[in-house]
């Protein structure tokens, strides 16, 4: 295996990590249940546009006739009077995120004007731009200085652990930090199976 795809693989490896366990526990929902979130755009142009196409790869097959038949209402709803459109896009846009979540498996809290977590819009930025090289070491480098923070602290902590009780809870909550770093960034690389065992038969 040559570095350069090791180094792609770890990037998104370090990519995953950070999502999963830093943006997710703040705010679990903010992306696809914002305003500003991909599912709204998308359910704007498609109002925009008369055409439910846009919105349908949002939903799974099963959810797919209700959002249609919804969508038919709704654009005739709209045509009313501004306070129906508003009312009628409202109904639309909380419909299409709670059958988006239902799909993922994902409870539907309603709809937020929160604004995009910034690593999402940075996620979102490197795909429109067929771009993830920047946002891939940023991460890299930021998981990498946690690590090193974390691993220093524990061998220090080491060094001293049996001085006295608190010198030996100094040490175990350092050591605890750090294994379940490690593991956690452990779980996410076995999640790839194969491909990421035979990475790390080909690293020497």
């Amino acid at each position: 295996m040559n570095t350069n795809r090791f180094i792609q693989e770890f990037a998104l490896t370090i990519f995953a990590f950070f999502v999963f366990t830093v943006a997710f526990p703040v705010t679990a929902n903010a992306h696809c249940d914002t305003m500003n979130g991909p599912v709204i755009k998308d359910a704007r142009v498609a109002l925009d546009k008369n055409d439910v196409t846009a919105v349908l790869k949002w939903v799974k097959k099963e959810h797919e006739d209700e959002i249609k038949t919804l969508f038919t209402k709704t654009i005739a709803v709209r045509k009313q009077s501004q306070q129906a459109k508003e009312l009628a896009d409202r109904l639309f846009f909380e419909t299409l995120v709670r059958l988006h979540r239902a799909g993922e498996g994902a409870p539907y809290t309603g709809l937020k004007d929160e604004p995009v977590e910034r690593i999402v819009q940075e996620a979102d930025h490197s795909i429109e731009t067929g771009n993830g090289d920047e946002l891939f070491a940023a991460l890299a480098n930021s998981i990498q200085h946690q690590l090193h923070e974390k691993y220093e602290r524990v061998v220090k902590a080491k060094a001293t652990m049996n001085t006295g009780v608190e010198a030996g809870r100094e040490y175990v909550d350092a050591y605890v930090q750090y294994v379940h770093f490690v593991e956690q960034l452990g779980m996410i690389g076995s999640a790839h199976g194969g491909e990421h065992k035979e990475s790390n038969e080909d690293i020497h």
